[in-house]
């Protein structure tokens, strides 16, 4: 039984294999190149067919001079394991051109057939909205594609809306969900412009735009369609199909809220003017009327301060008969059994009295009635 090995033991021993078998140095490999990357002194790419992809970097970046994302090549060189990354790939010694890739060959013949059924002419294109208020967004829902769109939209129109479309951007079945989300979003009354987007890519990447059903969904849009699909240097079928093609999905954003934008600031132009002409015009006609608010507001016055006085004259004599204010003066009110006592005889005597004061009440019981003579009439 095998004593247990470290990871650098492990990868050594990988790379010790690869090294060692003469038949991997120095092969030709033929395939559709890919993902072209630039890292100082290297270059790294991907070389792929229908059943499978390999990992190949080169350290002569001249070899790549004029070859594009989806040319057919052929490599020569040897496998290498890079110990410390774990990582397996092709160190290429030497590029020949094998003319263009299957996918660059898909490409060209969709487009020439979309091209001569007319899907390309310029009066089948739909005029720019005017008047832009939400915009739907086809794209993943992961990533900054969309962000980018959001940030920019909003920071030059804050009141416009994003309704996002998710779908997925490459791999199989992509196409069907990017026609799809074309043709749900055509027929959506509140929106009024469409955006197909994506980050940059390889031609693989890409291929879900070069298809003829997401081509076709972009033609048979109601909605102005705008194609923002990879970086200023990626062309894709839908952008040839679509209303409007924009270099990046950021440059999308910015020409969907330009004329909004522009719009803005004539809008405030026009409206500070009159405005402007507003305030003199007023200010003219309101001076005769200031005159005559004056005199009004005079005689108002004048009447609400005689009013005033004769209110406070009321309110004296008011005061003067109130119950409380006679109280006060040293004059109480009589009940017995509930009833206000105005005459001496009609006093009960033993029967409880209330002797009502302005600030108080008393209680008592009459002994002997005493009637004034000359009163009693």
């Amino acid at each position: 039984m095998l004593d247990t090995l470290t990871v650098t033991q492990y990868s050594t021993y990988i790379k010790q294999i690869f090294d060692a078998e003469e038949l991997l140095h120095n092969i030709k490999i033929v395939g559709e190149i890919s993902g072209i990357s630039l890292s100082r002194n290297a270059v790294y790419f991907s070389l792929k067919d229908e059943g499978g992809m390999i990992s190949c970097v080169t350290f002569y970046p001249s070899l790549l001079v004029g070859v594009e994302e989806g040319e057919k090549i052929i490599v020569t060189g040897s496998p290498n394991y890079y110990i410390k990354g774990g990582r397996l790939s092709f160190n290429v010694q030497k590029i020949e051109r094998s003319g263009k890739g299957d996918l660059y060959a898909q490409f060209l013949f969709m487009k020439e057939k979309l091209e001569k059924e007319g899907l390309f002419a310029p009066e089948r294109k739909k005029h720019f909205p005017q008047d832009i208020k939400t915009i739907g967004v086809i794209t993943s829902k992961e990533g900054a594609v969309i962000h980018d769109i959001i940030n920019v939209s909003t920071r030059r129109d804050p009141s416009i809306n994003i309704a996002l479309y998710p779908v997925k951007v490459q791999g199989n079945g992509a196409e069907f969900e990017i026609a799809e989300a074309i043709n749900k979003l055509s027929s959506f009354d509140q929106i009024d412009v469409i955006v197909v987007a994506r980050g940059g890519g390889s031609l693989e990447d890409l291929a879900a735009y070069n298809t003829e059903v997401v081509a076709r969904a972009t033609a048979e849009c109601q909605k102005f369609l705008v194609s923002a699909v990879g970086h200023e240097t990626d062309f894709t079928i839908i952008d040839f199909v679509s209303d409007l093609r924009a270099p990046t999905p950021s440059a999308a954003a910015e020409l969907l809220t330009q004329v909004k934008a522009e719009r803005s600031v004539v809008v405030e132009r026009l409206k500070n003017g009159f405005l402007n002409s507003l305030d003199r015009f007023v200010e003219q006609k309101l001076y005769p009327l200031d005159r005559l608010e004056q005199k009004f507001s005079n005689k108002i016055d004048s009447y609400l301060s005689n009013k005033d006085y004769e209110l406070g004259l009321l309110e004296t004599s008011l005061k003067k008969l109130s119950p409380y204010e006679i109280l006060k003066r040293g004059y109480a009110v009589v009940s017995q059994g509930g009833q206000v006592v105005d005459k001496a005889g009609k006093i009960m005597l033993k029967s409880d009295l209330n002797i009502r004061f302005f600030d108080g009440s008393v209680v008592a019981e009459p002994k002997e009635v005493k009637n004034d003579i000359r009163k009693s009439n």
